[in-house]
C-alpha cells in the first residue's frame, strides 16, 4: 500500500487515502489491548477519528461515483506488537503513514477537497506528535509530515 503516484487525479489519490484509514483502524485493534488508562483512550479516540474519516471518503467517493476498494480482513504489521513499547512505536508509524497519503491527496485535490485532505494531514501529523510524546521519542516533530524522510 502506497500514496497515489504524483500525478494521480483526485479519486485515485481519495481511493489511497481511503485503503489507508481502513489499515489504520486496522491497527488500532493491537495498539490498544497492548495500552492501559489514557494512552488506551487515546488509541480510541484515535480509532474514532480514523473510522470518521473512513467514513467520510466512502461517502464522497459512492456518490461521485468512483470506485470503493474492498476492506480487507487483516493487514500485516511492520513489526510484533507485544508490549506498550511497540503499540506507541506501531501508532506513531500508522499516524506519520497515513499522513503520506493525505499528503498525497492534498497535493492531486484543490477547493474544498484539499482543504478535507488537508485537515487529514494535519489531524495525522498532531497524533503521531501526540503519540511520540507518550512514547518518550525525541524529536516529538517531523519537518514535513507526510513526506518520507
Amino acid at each position: 500500500m502506497s500514496p497515489a503516484t504524483p500525478g494521480a487525479g483526485p479519486a485515485a489519490a481519495h481511493t489511497a487515502a481511503l485503503t489507508a484509514e481502513y489499515a489504520a483502524i486496522w491497527a488500532y485493534g493491537p495498539i490498544g489491548v497492548r495500552l492501559t488508562g489514557p494512552a488506551r483512550q487515546a488509541a480510541h479516540d484515535a480509532e474514532a477519528a480514523h473510522r470518521r474519516r473512513r467514513d467520510d471518503l466512502v461517502l464522497h467517493l459512492s456518490g461521485a461515483g468512483g470506485d470503493l476498494p474492498a476492506d480487507q480482513a487483516g493487514y500485516t504489521l511492520p513489526f510484533p506488537v507485544t508490549d506498550q513499547s511497540s503499540a506507541l512505536r506501531l501508532a506513531v508509524e500508522i499516524e506519520d503513514r497515513t499522513a503520506g497519503f493525505w499528503r498525497a491527496a492534498v497535493a492531486a485535490t484543490s477547493g474544498a477537497e484539499r482543504e478535507r485532505a488537508l485537515a487529514a494531514l494535519v489531524d495525522c501529523a498532531i497524533r503521531a506528535t501526540r503519540w511520540r510524546r507518550t512514547a518518550g521519542t525525541t524529536p516529538l516533530t517531523v519537518p514535513f509530515p507526510g513526506r518520507d524522510a
